[in-house]
């Protein structure tokens, strides 16, 4: 799984690094920030997912193999 973050969409809610902080973090005004290039360990897949279902503004994207052709 690989995803992207649209950070000019994040209105700073923090649901993102509430479930999957190995993948994201805030800054100090509380807007996410990407960890690491995207890349999801399928370990990590269930947190991840749960983070980009909860984002109120959609600012999480799964990059799909049509996405990157």
């Amino acid at each position: 799984m690989r995803i992207r973050l649209d950070r000019t969409l994040c209105d700073g809610f923090g649901f993102c690094a509430k479930h999957a902080p190995k993948h994201f973090s805030l800054d100090d005004w509380g807007y996410a920030s990407m960890t690491g290039d995207g890349t999801v360990a399928e370990a990590d897949e269930h947190d991840v997912k749960r983070a980009l279902l909860d984002c109120p503004v959609h600012a999480i994207i799964e990059i799909t193999e049509d996405d990157d052709v």
